[in-house]
């Protein structure tokens, strides 16, 4: 596939974008061991301007992963533990009553919730209920809130990365599918390998040793989200990443695990993340271009969360994984252009 050539400063803007990835990489190998996939999907997220759902039992550092990230991007970072009390000004702030000591006069002023980070953690964003969950709608999509009829800009950059354990269902609240619509991947963390598991086993129960440098500035970061919306992508690439989305709904020309299994397919948001990650992707990995490869390697964090399974699919245990894995199969890889 031919390569658009950049302009000068945007190539030089690239190369510092391919060093900042290996200097975040390097800072989280301080504390992060192996999760390999794991970090490379939530960078391209970071880099992309995405908001990314982190599935995994306790115990495997999501919590971890993402405090680091924010270190080592030199980002403020803000945490909120969802529970079934957490109200929505909890999240948001709210308007409070304060006197003004000169003129004893009281007015209401905005005081603003832990939503107003670069990094937001919504930890266990599962366990409150959606009208808690709803009240990050606004602030995932548009990066405000808007709090007694005023609508407040979030500072820039502005990423939500939110957590669930597959495992703990009682007392959870199901996301809405809107909601889980504007996160760009859903990254799953399995279980390490043992050696990596004795690796986290003897470096967490010894005295730290390592201190975490900041790799970029946020502005840096920002101007990198201007320039992964500006890697070329060709036509036929469009096509595939769009031909995937459409044919994991439900319709008679559809494949036929899709048929059986699903009952409602991907909007056109992953056909949107499926190009956006492969661009930031394309550029992590030093290319100017947006490949086939990119897109099916995108393919499974894009889709795995907008595809929803019926009742037969749930009954004979097949996932959306097994699901995804079918549709890429299904669908061709064009020809023209390889």
């Amino acid at each position: 596939m031919a390569t658009i050539p950049l302009p000068h400063d945007d190539i030089a803007l690239a190369e510092r974008l391919t060093d900042a990835r290996s200097s975040i990489v390097a800072e989280l190998r301080k504390l992060i061991v192996g999760q390999d996939a794991v970090i490379e999907q939530a960078l391209i997220a970071l880099f992309a301007g995405g908001h990314s759902l982190i599935v995994g039992v306790p115990g495997l550092a999501k919590t971890l992963l993402v405090h680091t990230l924010a270190q080592a991007l030199d980002l403020r970072f803000s945490r909120i533990q969802f529970t079934p009390d957490l109200m929505p000004t909890d999240i948001t702030g709210t308007d409070i009553i304060q006197e003004d000591p000169a003129t004893g006069q009281r007015k209401l002023a905005f005081t603003p919730g832990p939503v107003f980070a670069n990094v937001l953690l919504a930890d266990e964003i599962n366990r409150t209920p959606p009208k808690t969950q709803s009240a990050l709608l606004e602030a995932m999509q548009e990066h405000r809130v808007t709090v007694q009829g005023r609508t407040y800009d979030l500072p820039e950059p502005f990423f939500v990365f939110a957590t669930q354990n597959p495992i703990e269902l009682e007392g959870t609240y199901p996301l809405p599918e809107a909601q889980l619509d504007r996160f760009m991947f859903e990254i799953v963390m399995e279980y390490l390998d043992a050696d990596d598991e004795v690796s986290v086993v003897q470096s967490t129960t010894a005295l730290p040793t390592h201190r975490l440098e900041p790799a970029i500035r946020g502005d840096e970061l920002l101007a990198f989200h201007r320039l992964v919306r500006q890697v070329p992508v060709a036509d036929a690439v469009v096509r595939y990443a769009v031909s995937l989305v459409r044919a994991s709904r439900p319709a008679a020309d559809a494949p036929g695990p899709v048929r059986e299994w699903v009952a409602y397919g991907a909007s056109v948001r992953a056909a949107q993340y499926l190009i956006l990650g492969g661009k930031a992707r394309a550029l992590m990995d030093g290319r100017y271009n947006v490949s086939f490869e990119d897109v099916r390697a995108l393919a499974h964090p894009v889709l795995r969360h907008r595809i929803l399974t019926n009742f037969h699919a749930q009954s004979e245990r097949v996932n959306t994984g097994q699901i995804i894995d079918q549709l890429l199969a299904a669908v061709p890889v064009p020809r023209s252009g390889l």
